[in-house]
């Protein structure tokens, strides 16, 4: 499902236009990545969470030439399912 057919799926759902629909799903997508971005976690009940986490530098190889070069140490982030969102996975 790409973004279109999910803003189709909850318009349908809930009666509401597709142009509202777009404009709430893009002040969601803000709103978490705004949150995440300054360290906080976000945590919808039932669906899942979504933090940052640490990724140390590394030593690596460039595959064309076999150097060992370094990677640097990174942000990344994270999103840890919900029970519910699980069970819903596995029952399908």
């Amino acid at each position: 499902m790409n973004r279109q057919e999910l803003i189709d799926a909850i318009a349908a759902s809930t009666g509401e236009s597709k142009s509202r629909t777009a404009e709430a799903l893009d002040a969601i997508l803000q709103t978490v990545t705004a949150a995440v971005t300054r360290g906080e976690t976000v945590q919808l009940v039932g669906f899942g969470s979504f933090s940052t986490g640490a990724r140390a530098e590394r030593a690596g190889r460039n595959p064309s030439t076999g150097e060992t070069i370094t990677i640097p140490a990174a942000k990344t982030v994270k999103f840890t399912a919900g029970k519910a969102f699980k069970d819903a996975v596995n029952a399908a």
